[in-house]
């Protein structure tokens, strides 16, 4: 297969995911160097006005090497302090190298319930873009001083994949111990090849990285084949890469073909755009004067409240809801903003109001642009 450097060179939002192995250097703390080295080239890609997001592991590894444990225990409760004193020393780390590289950070701490919830999904997603904004680099791990899925079942490619969906990232880099997806173990098999890139979501792949995909999967390359394809939905291509290649991330966002590339399908735009298409069943919808429906359908403008002249139905904020003219026509879907209880209060409102109308102001919109696609 032809490789396609141009997916990285292209990609103007990214999201790095690190292992603990790398992160914690096989398990003996921290690898400062080795994070400083990450954390250089990541400010190297801001700079030249990327979006970047770090999901890194290790706070359980760091927990346990600052409590002198040299066993991890079994325990839930055990494993789970673990992290929260890792925590600390991983967040310390990644804010001092980020620093000495001219950049700000942040901590972000997730479970999937975060993002399974559509409003704490969007709660999140605010969150992240507006550090993003002001070119702060969020580093995410998952919260596993309070959730359990991490500790019992691998590690956090499928965060990785569910950031990469949740920012609508362009490209997904698995940093991980291996150079990259062999067609078999070639420990085992003297004839495994090399996969330099493979189309996401390719059944054949999960098969190479150890048999048929689960979503509990415990780690190693299959969580990274399933975490490729879950991040193909929204149109993000991954690249499995070694943590330890000089300038890996450099030389990926010049074109260089490093590790394995797993390319997604449908464009990211258009990905967005079918899942809403899909909808068969919406919660509500807003009826629009012929000024804001004119605005929509020529100028493809957001919707903004004062153009909004009633609301039906029940929904929440993340819900689907349907757009219609005057003459009660579907012209559109997108994203709600708010609330039908908010919404109907919002009606013919400038969004200089919603502050004294609703106690406090999410965003401008009801719908943004972005999240609207046009029906007829």
């Amino acid at each position: 297969m032809t490789v396609t450097p141009t997916v990285l060179q292209n990609a103007r939002r990214i999201v790095v995911k690190v292992g603990s192995s790398l992160v914690t250097n096989e398990g003996r703390g921290l690898d400062e160097a080795a994070i400083g080295e990450w954390c250089r080239q990541m400010a190297v890609l801001a700079r030249e006005g990327r979006e970047v997001i770090m999901v890194s592991s290790g706070a359980i590894a760091e927990g346990m090497k600052r409590l002198g444990w040299v066993t991890r225990p079994h325990e839930v409760h055990a494993l789970q302090a673990a992290a929260a004193v890792g925590q600390m020393g991983l967040a310390q780390v990644y804010e001092t190298k980020l620093r000495e590289n001219g950049l700000g950070s942040a901590q972000v701490l997730l479970t999937h319930a975060d993002l399974a919830d559509r409003e704490r999904y969007l709660n999140a997603r605010s969150t992240l873009m507006t550090l993003l904004q002001h070119k702060v680099l969020p580093v995410i791990n998952e919260n596993d001083t309070v959730v359990t899925d991490e500790i019992k079942f691998g590690d956090n490619d499928t965060l990785g994949a569910l950031v990469a969906n949740l920012v609508e990232a362009d490209a997904l880099v698995i940093l991980t111990d291996q150079k990259g997806l062999y067609t078999a173990d070639p420990r085992k098999d003297p004839t495994a090849t090399f996969v330099h890139e493979a189309r996401a979501g390719d059944p054949a792949l999960e098969a190479m990285a150890g048999g048929a995909g689960s979503s509990l999967g415990r780690g190693g390359m299959i969580t990274k084949i399933l975490a490729a394809k879950r991040a193909a939905g929204s149109g993000a291509s991954t690249v499995i890469a070694w943590g330890r290649e000089p300038d890996a991330l450099l030389r990926l966002a010049r074109g260089e073909a490093i590790g394995t590339l797993l390319v997604a399908q449908t464009p990211k735009q258009q990905a967005r755009k079918q899942w809403m298409a899909d909808h068969l069943q919406l919660l509500g919808a807003v009826e629009v004067d012929a000024g804001a429906a004119l605005k929509l359908q020529a100028e493809g403008k957001s919707l903004l409240a004062i153009g909004m002249t009633s609301v039906d139905g029940d929904f929440s904020r993340g819900d689907v809801i349907a757009i219609r003219d005057e003459t009660g026509v579907e012209i559109g879907r997108g994203l709600a903003n708010y609330a039908s209880a908010e919404a109907r209060l919002l009606c013919r409102k400038a969004s200089t109001e919603f502050e004294a109308l609703l106690g406090y102001t999410a965003e401008p919109e009801m719908i943004h642009r972005d999240n609207l696609i046009l029906t007829r």
